[in-house]
């Protein structure tokens, strides 16, 4: 049994998805609200703020996926994310189950560095704090060695359908609707952004493989660093549109985000797309050449077909 928490995300979506077309079909999908993605799933609805609940949820896995989100409120981050992280590791410690966890860059250095599964944690922003709280989480389950524990790591998503990211509200969104796509801050710098089916692909064949355990993963990510500018190009030229945009600087952005909620979360962002952003995944790369890595242009013109 491999259980999914959060099961509801596009991340999580796409991990069924996957999971079942090439590893196993005897999958549990945990959430609030849960609904199957796979006819074989089985659902089970839990609180992942309820410890008891959350144990009963868990108990029988092999493997759990932790891919839980919350609203951008910095509040809900800040009270319900770690309690909810602490409740799935020690049911899965209690079960003996391996536990995979789904990261993201928050709590990286927002500057042009390189970043590596070595790069030291140097939040930025209350967000930024929790995400490195919550990291070194589990980086402390893995000193522990009770059970085994990997995890996979993702820079900002584009992608299909439900993905949630300033690039596509701001960007992909827009010129989609004949609208003219917005550009945070800088659109001369380098951008690394991971296709949100890839990311959920990489996580699954981590979870399955033994000798992924004990490590931190950088999801594997196109080896084009495109800046803003190229990127609207790109996506002009495979949806047909124009390819203007408008560069918003920080301080308007800020502004924005006092009255629009979902402007709210890039506020604490904002330095990093002031800066190149280098995303190195060459270490998954290397464990697993065979990996497709679907390209910009690839992923483009599906999110056109779709």
């Amino acid at each position: 049994m491999q259980t999914i928490l959060g099961a509801n995300g596009q991340i999580a979506v796409e991990l069924a998805r996957d999971l079942a077309r090439n590893h196993t079909t005897d999958l549990r999908l945990v959430s609030r609200t849960p609904k199957k993605v796979n006819e074989t799933d089985e659902t089970v609805s839990a609180n992942l703020l309820d410890a008891e609940g959350t144990a009963a949820a868990v108990a029988g896995s092999e493997i759990v996926y932790f891919t839980a989100g919350l609203p951008g409120k910095t509040e809900l981050w800040e009270r319900d994310f770690p309690v909810m992280l602490r409740n799935a590791l020690d049911a899965a410690r209690a079960a003996g189950s391996k536990f995979a966890y789904f990261d993201n860059t928050y709590m990286y250095p927002q500057d042009d560095r390189v970043q590596t599964e070595n790069t030291r944690f140097q939040p930025v922003g209350r967000k930024g704090r929790v995400r490195a709280q919550m990291a070194s989480m589990v980086l402390d389950e893995m000193a522990r060695g009770d059970i085994e524990v990997l995890i996979g790591r993702a820079p900002e998503f584009y992608g299909p359908g439900r993905t949630q990211s300033f690039t596509n509200s701001l960007i992909i969104d827009r010129m989609k609707a004949g609208k003219r796509p917005v550009v945070p801050v800088s659109a001369d710098r380098r951008r690394t952004l991971i296709w949100t089916p890839d990311a959920s692909r990489a996580l699954a064949v981590l979870g399955n493989t033994d000798d992924a355990f004990g490590q931190t993963w950088h999801l594997p990510v196109d080896a084009d660093r495109p800046t803003y500018q190229q990127f609207v190009h790109l996506a002009a030229e495979v949806f047909g549109t124009g390819d203007g945009y408008t560069v918003a600087p920080g301080w308007l952005l800020t502004a924005a985000g006092v009255v629009r909620p979902e402007l709210r979360v890039i506020r604490e962002l904002l330095p990093r797309y002031a800066h190149d952003n280098v995303f190195d995944s060459s270490k998954f790369e290397a464990r697993f050449p065979d990996f497709t890595i679907t390209t910009f242009a690839e992923g483009l013109s599906a999110i056109r077909a779709s």
